[in-house]
């Protein structure tokens, strides 16, 4: 089964074709240019390079959020365009669940975090066990002082991920002194990630509504400005 994913929910824009158990390729570009004019050029030339075209595609792979608003719009818009016009199946996958799938191997908790602005993260835990990748806490938005707290009282080895840490590392570093840190390479979202996931799901017949949406997590922030707004002209 050879699958075509795509994560566009942070600044990284990264594709990846998958056959079963073979990754064929992947793009990775951790920039600031807009994922509307990237995402269509990469798949186009990943396809070339792999000498595949859309027909040969069996199925996709989205991430689904949290993330960026508006890549995660493209990134399903795109997807959902794509699947459409090769009448194939498509399934969305969490960012976070592809965060932590990068550190899979790991014995202890796997904790993915996303920017959410402020003292603020996406986030979601994960343990491998007994060989099989498990989510242990659903994706939520939450205060990092307060998932430090939690998994404090878990009192397991830990391990934290995601591009939250360009901005928590040193706040995480000072109040959860154990903790240990991916390294740069498997700290951004990576289609191969939630590809892989994806295209297991999809060999037993998982598949997502043609009406299914991004998980945003929170309402994006013009929505919340204009609530602040009008709850201040009341």
């Amino acid at each position: 089964m050879i699958v075509l994913s795509i994560d566009s929910s942070s600044k990284v824009a990264t594709v990846a074709l998958l056959n079963d158990d073979t990754l064929l390729g992947e793009y990775v570009i951790n920039d600031k240019r807009e994922h509307s004019v990237l995402l269509m050029p990469m798949i186009e030339n990943l396809l070339k390079d792999c000498e595949l075209t859309i027909n040969d595609i069996d199925g996709f792979v989205v991430s689904k959020g949290p993330g960026s608003f508006t890549g995660l719009r493209i990134g399903m818009a795109t997807v959902k365009g794509l699947s459409f016009g090769a009448n194939k199946p498509y399934i969305s996958l969490s960012s976070l669940d592809g965060l932590a799938y990068n550190l899979s191997y790991f014995s202890g908790i796997i904790c993915p975090i996303m920017d959410a602005l402020r003292e603020n993260v996406y986030t979601a835990l994960y343990k491998n066990e007994d060989g099989e990748f498990k989510n242990i806490m659903e994706p939520t938005p939450m205060e990092l002082p307060y998932l430090l707290e939690i998994l404090k009282e878990k009192n397991e080895e830990v391990i934290f991920t995601g591009d939250g840490l360009l901005k928590h590392k040193e706040y995480i570093k000072a109040n959860f002194p154990n903790a240990k840190f991916a390294p740069n390479h498997v700290s951004l979202t990576r289609a191969s990630s939630i590809g892989e996931l994806g295209l297991n799901l999809l060999k037993q017949g998982f598949k997502d509504d043609p009406n299914s949406a991004p998980v945003y997590l929170k309402k994006p922030q013009a929505e919340r400005e204009l609530e602040k707004r009008m709850r201040m002209s009341e």
